[in-house]
């Protein structure tokens, strides 16, 4: 039991609802688009190069996959690709940010017993600001949260803010997310409680070794977002 917690904070992207498996179709029709240019393998890796260039200009979300996408597809082509391909690229991320937003199992019923609870429940994000309110707002799960926080990243400074707008101590917040980079270690570097649950598909930028969150008294894993409420 984790009596300390006041706060719990969700992540949204594959730890409420469906997001990852939606970048990785488009990657692959993104390749299937370049392939007189790049294996599929080949083109795949040079645009997580160019996104990772451009991360600190961008940020993440889909607007700046799609530039990314552009701008590998220019570089690949050696700038003969065609104005039409392009336009492909864009529908590419309109399709995107179109997408029917899939609840993943037992988040409804999670987030209404952690507010009956009286924890005071938010959400914090990171990404593209109107990408992920629009994601909310489509989603129906806005009323369960107190304060929504859309971050531009997640790092450990990033956290102590919320923690300060939120008015909470790090001994007193409880983070649950499906990235070990983003969601759980910068959490448990500051003090704080993080659970972390896996998510079948996770991008390659937010992949690091689980073994060293084994020292963290403060880290749990679990299978099920449900069983969130067995700790608290």
């Amino acid at each position: 039991m984790l009596s300390k917690i006041k706060v719990i904070a969700f992540d949204a992207d594959d730890t409420l609802w469906v997001n990852e498996p939606y970048y990785r179709e488009t990657e692959y029709k993104f390749a299937a688009l370049l392939s007189d240019y790049l294996s599929e393998k080949e083109c795949i890796n040079k645009l997580f190069e160019i996104e990772m260039q451009n991360l600190e200009i961008y940020g993440y979300g889909a607007k700046a996959f799609v530039l990314s996408m552009i701008e590998t597809a220019l570089k690949i082509s050696d700038y003969k690709i065609s104005g039409q391909s392009i336009e492909k690229i864009i529908n590419f991320g309109k399709e995107l940010n179109s997408k029917f937003i899939d609840i993943l199992p037992s988040v409804k019923t999670t987030l209404e017993k952690c507010q009956n609870k009286t924890y005071k429940i938010i959400l914090a994000t990171k990404g593209d600001l109107l990408d992920q309110e629009r994601k909310l707002r489509k989603s129906g799960l806005e009323q369960y949260f107190h304060h929504i926080e859309v971050m531009s990243d997640k790092k450990e400074a990033d956290y102590m803010k919320l923690l300060k707008r939120c008015d909470v101590a790090p001994e007193n917040f409880l983070m649950v997310g499906n990235s070990l980079k983003s969601d759980i270690l910068p959490v448990l570097k500051i003090g704080g409680y993080a659970v972390f649950v896996p998510f079948h598909t996770t991008w390659q930028h937010e992949v690091i070794d689980e073994e060293e969150f084994l020292k963290f008294e403060h880290y749990h894993k679990i299978k099920n977002i449900k069983e969130v409420l067995n700790l608290i």
